[in-house]
């Protein structure tokens, strides 16, 4: 037997879980922002690396080159993360776990799109990615 407590919990535990097409139009348009900013943040710093080359390696120049060499590495990681989200959107497969299969918190994936485990999941893999 199923008490009315447990019902509305089931049906706000899906509430909060379907996408709908508004949801994914959104979603998409925040993926393609995000892919703009970080290419155009790529083309910025490579431009900036390609002007300090002629520059002496000075320890002040030496650790502003490390910053943007780290900086770029982490675009680069975030692009192909806003890349993968946007194919599986493609494939419509968007918004189910990697990992255990289940649908990714509609609250979850407003705040990061590009997003591949639920939060439980995410959590047990215990990193940032």
């Amino acid at each position: 037997m199923v008490n009315r407590q447990q019902t509305i919990d089931d049906r706000s535990t899906a509430d909060s879980t379907h996408l709908s097409a508004q949801d994914l139009a959104a979603l998409r348009a925040n993926l393609h922002e995000q892919r703009l900013f970080r290419r155009e943040q790529l083309e910025q710093l490579t431009a900036a690396a390609i002007n300090r080359a002629d520059a002496l390696l000075d320890r002040q120049s030496a650790a502003r080159i490390e910053v943007r060499v780290k900086l770029a590495a982490s675009a680069r990681m975030v692009l192909a993360d806003v890349e993968a989200a946007l194919g599986r959107m493609d494939r419509g497969d968007f918004g189910a776990c990697r990992l255990c299969l289940r649908p990714i918190a509609r609250e979850r994936l407003t705040i990061v799109p590009q997003a591949r485990y639920c939060a439980r999941c995410q959590q047990v893999r215990g990193t940032g990615r």
